[in-house]
């Protein structure tokens, strides 16, 4: 273990690698495809279920609470629902498979059998180790799931378990800047980084007057311009959340060290542009429109 100084925003860029990897699933036909094979087609019941799955077969309440910024009638029309169809261990399988074929299109089988997938791998693991389960449930959930074998699966469940935790630490900052879930959402929009509208819509079952009706609150509260950009006073907010999340997210990195994250970051970069080069996302995903 070490505790060399890390750059501020270090563990923040790593994270995003990581990220940027395990999120490919959530968009690729693989996913519906294994998750068809046990019966569930709706792919907002699929999306409910893969990431819910390693809590249990648990109601929509844990769900909504969890996930944070997803309309609860929508999670409610899911969940537990989801379960009758395929239990939590079967959901959990299935992901395991959709992953795996999504890697394997992705990168190709030469980067999952190379020596720097394996590295990326025991990386991502070591600084999950230093990850803690006190009011993270869907990181804790994850963290009792056991580690597959193969060295790109081993990485993509590293991944989880680093998104997951810098994710339950995030929502906790959230609610203490005062934004509910789809606040959340439009003011991460405003910033150009967060899922268009159009996306946030189909996936997340607000409306566009819900749409309308938070940024009106958001306007009011100074932290949106009429145009709908980030005021000041927004952008300092935004800026503050993300530096509050690195705090709460700061022990894996740490624990890995500086030279660990520089490695980490640089493998799990390549990865990612190579599943961004690949067609992993769809064009229209991230901007205000």
């Amino acid at each position: 273990m070490t505790t060399a100084a890390l750059e501020p925003r270090a563990g923040r860029r790593c994270h995003t690698m990581l990220n940027s990897l395990h999120a490919t699933h959530y968009f690729s036909p693989d996913l519906g495809r294994e998750l068809g094979a046990v019966g569930i087609t709706d792919p907002r019941a699929v999306n409910f279920a893969v990431r819910a799955a390693a809590l249990g077969p648990v109601g929509a309440g844990p769900v909504a609470a969890a996930f944070y910024n997803y309309k609860y009638a929508l999670v409610a029309r899911h969940v537990p629902a989801v379960w009758e169809t395929a239990a939590p261990s079967r959901v959990l399988a299935a992901r395991t498979r959709a992953v795996d074929a999504t890697l394997r299109r992705l990168l190709g089988e030469e980067v999952l059998a190379s020596a720097e997938m394996a590295e990326a791998a025991r990386l991502a693991l070591r600084a999950a180790e230093a990850c803690s389960r006190e009011a993270r449930p869907l990181y804790a959930a994850h963290a009792d799931l056991p580690v597959p074998e193969e060295p790109h699966l081993a990485y993509w469940h590293a991944a989880t378990l680093l998104r997951e935790h810098r994710g339950d630490g995030h929502l906790a900052v959230l609610m203490s800047a005062g934004l509910d879930g789809l606040e959340a959402v439009v003011t991460h929009t405003a910033t150009g980084k967060g899922m268009a509208p159009k996306w946030v819509f189909g996936t997340r079952g607000w409306t566009p007057q819900d749409w309308a009706a938070a940024t009106d609150r958001l306007r009011e509260r100074g932290l949106l311009e009429s145009s709908g950009e980030l005021s000041e006073r927004g952008a300092a907010l935004r800026a503050e959340i993300e530096q509050e999340t690195d705090r709460l997210d700061r022990a894996p990195y740490e624990h890995l060290g500086a030279g660990g994250v520089a490695r980490l970051t640089e493998l799990g970069g390549a990865f990612a542009q190579a599943a961004l080069t690949a067609g992993a996302f769809p064009a229209d995903l991230i901007g205000r429109a």
